[in-house]
């Protein structure tokens, strides 16, 4: 498909014999390329890409050992470490295909995705902010000693799970335990694996939520990833010998996609970071001379307005990437005088497109930086849309859509919401409203669908109500997003009582955050009688909107 760009605005995607295959290739070619350059660095554990490639080859032996099938789904729902990172890529060499999960789910969010997204594997960790993520699966879906054919009885389709740190309970094994097995499986074997995976063939299913409620799995490939985050390194200007602090999780598209695979495929150096401490984050870019530190507009402004800032040496930054929220001009100047950050880059994208869609460049100027998401990345089209399909003239309002290698190949086993999605002639939907400007630069300005964004991650007022209602106290409930000076946008929940049932807004809070990934959880609940509502029933979401932001102001 050919890319519509503006006059003297030339398809900038890096060339050469670079192979758009998987990541398979990617790190036995990195291997061979690398040798001894640290590909990964975890406190006390350095692994050189040689050695990365090795202990793949033995993950995806342990894999076939474990009777991991190509196309069958393992998940993965702990922290970044490096054990993240090989566990990753030994599936992907065996053919699997991952689905992550969100270390802030609560048990039954996570049995959720589990569950529909068939997972055969689960590789967690028992011991992360004083939570034992298996422990809180089986309290939600079911202990194993009801049913001891299962790790979790709930759960039907999970054979196994894998304890990468942290104490084995009963019913689980160790990381080191899955390891060890691989060694009855011939080497011949997995490199037969190895060679067989296309760049056609799916990589992950990263699920999503939306307005429905329900979290949809977005399945992408090999190929499709590998060519998103090139161009998108290439844009950046991430380079060999670059180190990078990954502070984005690994669940998230931002830390796997442009953090595992754009540092594999560039030669650089990641270290994970489990946990944003601010603190930590400082010391860690002085003591080990970061110069890559991308992450939501909150991490800078939180490292800018830290007491003890100019104690540490950050002078080793070199390039940013930012988005996900409103940045104000001022905070791109600061993070150039302050921080040393010669690049700083803001983008738009979302998880149906791969994660990346748009992206401003090296040279734009602060104001452009800081109000616009930038220009299609190459080998994308995008455009700004009316009612009727056609696109709109440059500088008027219409719903963004894209199309080029980085759309989705579908939402897992539902062809409805696919085809509601993508259209008949390839266009992906966005749901988001943006201006696009003569340059081909898009400022998005308003979402069609329900969705604030917390902390630079999606979340969608129709699953948080669907969540409250399981409150025995609460008969009706209403979200809404209202801006945050730290958060970007916190959410705020309307909600109507059951006749005669009793119930106090702190309450309800400490309730949703028992209940729910933190991000998600409502920061106030306002009960009232009754929400307002139009002539067809709906609620009227922007009057609870406008409430929420006059409660918030007074």
């Amino acid at each position: 498909m050919a890319t519509e760009l503006p006059p003297g605005i030339s398809d900038d995607e890096p060339r050469g014999d670079l192979r758009w295959g998987t990541t398979s290739t990617l790190v036995t070619d990195q291997a061979a390329a690398l040798g001894d350059h640290p590909a990964i660095v975890d406190g006390e554990v350095t692994i050189t890409y040689a050695d990365l490639a090795g202990r793949v080859e033995h993950a995806c032996r342990a894999f076939v050992a474990a009777g991991l099938e190509p196309g069958d789904r393992a998940s993965i729902w702990a922290p970044n470490t490096w054990e993240w990172v090989v566990a990753v890529l030994g599936l992907h060499a065996a053919g699997g295909v991952l689905v992550p999960l969100n270390t802030r789910f609560k048990g039954a969010e996570a049995g959720y995705v589990l569950e529909t997204s068939g997972a055969r594997l689960l590789f967690t960790v028992t011991d992360f902010l004083d939570t034992n993520y298996v422990a809180s699966l089986r309290d939600a879906m079911g202990d194993p000693t009801d049913d001891g054919a299962r790790p979790v009885s709930g759960l039907r389709s999970l054979e196994q799970i894998v304890v990468l740190r942290g104490a084995v309970v009963e019913g689980t094994v160790a990381w080191s335990t899955f390891l060890e097995a691989g060694g009855s499986v011939d080497p011949a074997v997995a490199h037969g694996r190895m060679a067989a995976v296309s760049s056609d063939d799916l990589s992950d299913i990263l699920f999503t939520s939306g307005t429905t409620g329900k979290p949809k799995g977005v399945m992408t490939a090999h190929g499709q990833n590998l060519r998103s985050f090139s161009a998108w390194a290439h844009v950046v200007g991430l380079r060999h010998g670059d180190r990078y602090l990954i502070v984005n999780p690994f669940f998230h598209a931002f830390g796997y996609k442009a953090g595992i695979l754009a540092t594999l495929m560039t030669g650089a150096t990641m270290y994970p970071q489990a946990v944003f401490d601010v603190p930590t984050v400082m010391a860690r870019v002085a003591a080990d001379r970061i110069t890559m530190l991308p992450g939501p507009p909150t991490l800078y402004q939180t490292i800018l307005h830290h007491p003890d800032l100019t104690t540490f040496d950050m002078g080793s930054l070199r390039l940013a990437v930012t988005g996900a929220a409103a940045i104000p001009v001022e905070l791109i100047l600061q993070m150039r005088d302050r921080l040393s950050f010669e690049t700083i880059i803001t983008g738009y994208g979302l998880t149906e497109a791969c994660g990346i869609a748009t992206m401003c460049r090296f040279d734009d100027d602060p104001e452009t930086i800081a109000t616009t998401s930038g220009r299609a990345i190459p080998g994308v089209d995008v455009r700004c849309i009316g009612d009727e399909g056609a696109e709109v003239p440059r500088g008027e309002p219409g719903e963004v859509v894209l199309r080029g290698y980085n759309v989705m190949a579908g939402y897992f086993d539902d062809p409805g919401e696919t085809a509601a999605a993508i259209d008949g002639e390839g266009w992906l939907h966005t749901g988001d409203i943006g201006v696009m400007d003569e340059r081909g630069y898009i400022k998005i300005t308003d979402r069609m669908k329900d969705m604030f964004i917390v902390g630079g991650f999606n979340a969608y007022p129709a699953e948080i109500e669907n969540l409250m209602l399981a409150h025995p106290a609460i008969a009706q409930a209403a979200v809404v997003g209202v801006s945050d000076e730290r958060m970007g946008e916190v959410g705020v929940a309307f909600v109507v009582l059951r006749p005669g049932a009793e119930a106090m807004p702190a309450d309800l809070v400490a309730w949703c955050r028992e209940t729910m990934a933190n991000y998600k959880a409502p920061r106030r609940v306002e009960i009232v009688d009754a929400l307002p509502l139009n002539a067809t029933g709906k609620v009227l979401k922007y009057e609870l909107r406008a409430l929420a932001e006059a409660l918030a102001q007074g």
